[in-house]
């Protein structure tokens, strides 16, 4: 087994595509040709006593939840922490992988995993509905562009298969998908024209079909010279119209969850510190502690930038890690409630779930959560 082999298996639980643009994810530190001989530690933080503890135990490869590596380093001399860290997970032959915003955004993830927990529902299962606050936005490459064009009908095949091959009308598996409406064309030649049907100097009107066609941007500039090869016209009718990314409603940063019972702000503090095992939480409170609630917000680690979303979409409670005072109190003053348990607190009860998840996957790795790794500060 390669590291490649460990790298597949993450990003099948937590897919590249759905971290943040401003986030650095994927294989940070190591060769996803070597091999995975070791076992894999993970983490939250890749702090120099968890490095300690998966060179002690031999490991190959190192699953940092938050990257060891985020902004550009100019030099690694062991000058700082940072860089010692990197140095020394390069000599002693560790590979380390971080998901991050990507595992948050995932179905089934660590936002997922602590609406969970705020839901009351069982291992695995949300007791409530469920969608991300931000959805993300995807399109398949080869449907980035619809290709619009108008055909007689008797060549209405020719210039579709035509199309196709070029590369247009890909969608996953099916080739050469279109679809054809009927309708009529009206033109008037000029001095000089010659169409392929009627003649210059009549307005004609003409029975078309509107063929539609996905494209990629790559392809696009191929298929539209294909189409003018194979068009009858002498001047080819094409509109182009740039596709949207289509929403995800299970995938994406943060979540709405709608609790399929509603419970008070004090029992979901309740249930919080119970699925975290924390001894404490903070409360700010914007209504009656004992009024029920069904809408809460959830973002693990440092959620702020997504309290404004979970505000709009009628969320009465907001559940992250942590919060500055400003930005707590700017929410309360607009009526949603704030439930602070500690940035990592909000995360490291996931990694035995996700160790687990991995086992299923690569039964023949070995996969350890680290017990190094802790939150920097502590409550007293």
């Amino acid at each position: 087994m390669q590291i490649k082999s460990l790298v597949a298996a993450i990003e099948r639980i937590a897919p590249p595509a759905l971290a943040e643009s401003w986030d650095n994810t994927g294989l940070l530190i190591g060769d996803a040709e070597r091999e995975l001989s070791g076992p894999v530690l993970l983490t939250i933080d890749l702090t120099e006593p968890v490095l300690a503890e998966a060179l002690s135990a031999r490991c190959s490869a190192v699953l940092a939840y938050h990257p060891p590596i985020w902004s550009g380093l100019t030099s690694v001399n062991a000058s700082n922490a940072r860089e010692r860290i990197v140095l020394r997970a390069i000599e002693g032959g560790l590979s380390v992988y971080s998901p991050h915003s990507a595992l948050d955004a995932a179905p089934g993830g660590m936002t997922d995993w602590l609406c969970e927990g705020l839901s009351g529902g069982e291992d695995g299962r949300i007791a409530g509905d469920c969608k991300a606050l931000s959805p993300h936005r995807h399109i398949e490459e080869s449907q980035q562009v619809k290709l619009v064009t108008f055909v007689p009908a008797d060549a209405v095949d020719r210039v579709r298969d035509a199309l196709a091959s070029a590369g247009a009308g890909l969608i996953r598996g099916y080739t050469r998908c279109s679809f054809a409406g009927a309708g009529t064309g009206t033109f008037l030649g000029g001095d000089g024209t010659t169409p392929a049907v009627g003649e210059s100097g009549v307005f004609e009107r003409v029975e078309e079909l509107r063929l539609e066609m996905v494209c990629s941007k790559a392809a696009l500039p191929l298929a539209v010279d294909t189409l003018r090869e194979f068009h009858p016209y002498e001047e080819v009718p094409l509109d182009i119209y740039e596709l949207a990314p289509r929403p995800q409603r299970s995938m994406g940063a943060g979540r709405r969850l709608v609790l399929d019972r509603p419970v008070t702000i004090l029992e979901l503090a309740d249930r919080l510190k119970a699925h975290l095992e924390v001894p404490i939480v903070k409360i700010a409170a914007a209504h009656d502690e004992d009024e029920p609630i069904t809408h809460v917000g959830v973002c693990p680690g440092a959620g702020a930038s997504l309290a404004g979303a979970a505000l709009d979409a009628g969320c009465a409670l907001f559940v992250t890690g942590e919060m500055r005072h400003h930005e707590v109190l700017a929410m309360t003053q607009q009526g949603m409630s704030i439930l602070l348990a500690g940035h990592t607190n909000t995360e490291r009860g996931y990694l035995p779930r996700l160790a687990r998840t991995l086992r299923e996957l690569l039964p023949d790795a070995e996969f350890i959560v680290s017990t190094q790794d802790r939150a920097p500060v502590r409550t007293y």
